[in-house]
């Protein structure tokens, strides 16, 4: 694993509730299940495991939340990369809808469970907004309108009036709004949710690090750094964008691209007032796609692209600067407080994928950037699944692992990639 650029602290590790005490694991121990990665999903499994009785240990490299699940943009929103269309002509009529079941009730199973436990956890839920960019943008968007409609969901179009309004910038033609999406302090909800877990009995474990992973008979060897081991029945693997070579081949299935975002100071009430007055939280339709929104105190977050390697100063963000005072125009002179950056582990497929190496091992990794509430629901699926080995409690089927080919020239394939979205996005560019 990569530490991020020691530049200061995300925003959200500035203003996250107090992390709960996971103290590296310091003796050999057995436990019925051993979970590795301490984000949302293996969190999640922990926790619907330990509503279940079953006591799970968690070991994660650093602290809960560290990777992706506390350095995101806390933007909650439903479904997958695929519209509802898509996804029964992919799995047909029966697993597709079954599928687009789960995909659609992802963010309510993130603000269900932030509600049953009264977690301290900062949210809003007033829908999430697509921006369209273009005139090809806004035809997806009708389209997508017109297919989640069909599906219950009171979506609803937006003019460019109507964006100007609600947003507070000029830069698109319009665009859709999903009722069901909103926004939670990432960092505050993974710490929360290793909290509520600890307390129905479930081990975590930070600042642990696994460093092998073998079979002894009926049990699981999860060797750490420090030598001491867990002796497991079975594993569940969560590492996502932060996969390394624990298990072979894993790390080449994935893109681990860098997403980075910036923070302004809080904004004074005025300005305040005419940027997402309504309390939506938005991403647009461009290929190189903008993420932006307030939070809870009021500073404006903007979030895309960044280089594919690690951060190594402040100028590593001015793309997102520039955007900012672009579409923003009100904000000018308001400092930014907050840079910071994380690993968005894409598929190539852009869909989940699950794999069972060897019974008793499951491997969970892809979130495409919607991981706050598709890693919260599938974390209750993969648990469920552990309890009764029963594959029909997966949204996902099981693969077998296959790495991207070429994978050793992502580096030069993505920077090509990269400059063909920018020719196709036009607008105001990450430049």
């Amino acid at each position: 694993m990569t530490a991020p650029f020691p530049l200061a602290p995300s925003l959200w590790a500035a203003t996250a509730v107090a992390a709960p005490s996971t103290p590296a694991l310091a003796e050999t121990i057995e436990a019925e299940v051993c979970i590795i990665g301490g984000g949302y999903a293996g969190l999640s499994t922990a926790l619907h495991l330990a509503e279940a009785g079953v006591k799970p240990v968690v070991l994660e490299a650093r602290e809960p939340g560290w990777g992706a699940s506390g350095r995101n943009g806390g933007q909650v929103i439903p479904g997958l990369k695929y519209d509802p269309d898509e996804m029964l002509d992919i799995y047909g009529e029966d697993k597709g809808r079954a599928l687009l079941q789960f995909a659609a009730t992802t963010a309510d199973c993130a603000f269900d469970l932030i509600a049953k436990y009264q977690m301290k956890v900062p949210l809003a839920r007033k829908g999430w907004i697509q921006a369209a960019h273009s005139a090809e943008g806004l035809a997806l968007a009708q389209s997508r309108v017109r297919q989640w409609t069909k599906h219950g969901v009171d979506a609803q179009m937006m003019s460019r009036d109507e964006m100007v309004h609600n947003l507070g910038t000029q830069s698109y033609q319009g665009g859709w709004m999903d009722p069901r999406g909103g926004a939670v302090q990432p960092l505050s909800y993974a710490r929360e949710m290793a909290r509520i877990a600890q307390g129905l009995g479930a081990r975590i474990h930070g600042d642990t690090p696994v460093v092998s992973l073998s079979k002894q008979g009926e049990r699981f060897c999860v060797t750490t750094a420090s030598g001491h081991q867990v002796l497991a029945r079975k594993v569940v693997i969560c590492t996502n964008g932060y996969s390394d070579h624990l298990i072979p081949a894993l790390k080449r299935t994935i893109i681990d691209v860098n997403s980075f975002q910036i923070a302004t100071e809080p904004l004074t009430d005025n300005v305040r007032k005419t940027i997402f007055p309504n309390g939506h939280v938005s991403s647009d339709t461009r290929k190189l796609l903008l993420y932006f929104r307030l939070d809870h105190e009021g500073r404006l977050l903007m979030g895309g692209r960044g280089p594919f390697r690690e951060p190594v100063s402040d100028d590593d963000w001015a793309h997102l600067e520039r955007v900012v005072g672009k579409m923003f125009p009100q904000v000018k002179g308001v400092p930014f407080a907050y840079r910071w950056g994380g690993r968005v582990a894409i598929t190539q497929d852009m869909l989940p994928h699950l794999h069972e190496p060897e019974p008793g091992l499951l491997i969970d990794i892809g979130c495409m950037g919607r991981g706050v509430g598709m890693q919260t629901a599938m974390g209750a699926r993969l648990a469920a699944y552990v309890l009764d080995s029963n594959e029909a409690v997966l949204p996902f089927p099981l693969r077998p692992i296959k790495p991207f080919p070429f994978h050793a020239f992502r580096r030069l394939g993505l920077a090509a990639v990269i400059a063909l979205y920018r020719l196709q996005d036009g607008g105001v560019e990450q430049t």
